[in-house]
């Protein structure tokens, strides 16, 4: 079973969500890691982000998104935890998930040497 990696402040921001929200995310998370496949509504390719970055979507009264990389053989990466409030992702967003993917991928490089 592969762990979750928590990148930045996501596990802090998946923990503001709300308890239903947060249990979802978590439910989810524990799918993968035992290699389940998701429903197609739970989740979307967020190619913009990264080479195999998707995004959790968890509806409440809120738009939860959580942005994550399962492709690494080590763990399942959690770029970023926001909740949505428009309907396109704002390029803040979108931004933070690029670093933090970019900063995973620079992580795997090293760790294979």
């Amino acid at each position: 079973m592969k762990p979750v990696i928590y990148c930045g402040n996501s596990a802090k921001e998946i923990n503001s969500f709300e308890t239903k929200a947060k249990q979802r995310v978590l439910r989810l998370f524990d799918m993968l890691r035992i290699g389940l496949e998701l429903h197609p509504n739970d989740f979307k390719y967020m190619g913009v982000v990264g080479e195999g970055v998707y995004e959790l979507r968890i509806r409440t009264v809120k738009q939860h998104r959580v942005f994550y990389v399962a492709k690494f053989d080590k763990a399942i990466y959690v770029l970023h935890a926001f909740i949505k409030k428009t309907q396109t992702t704002s390029q803040h967003d979108i931004e933070i998930g690029k670093q933090r993917y970019k900063a995973v991928v620079n992580y795997s490089r090293g760790a294979k040497k």
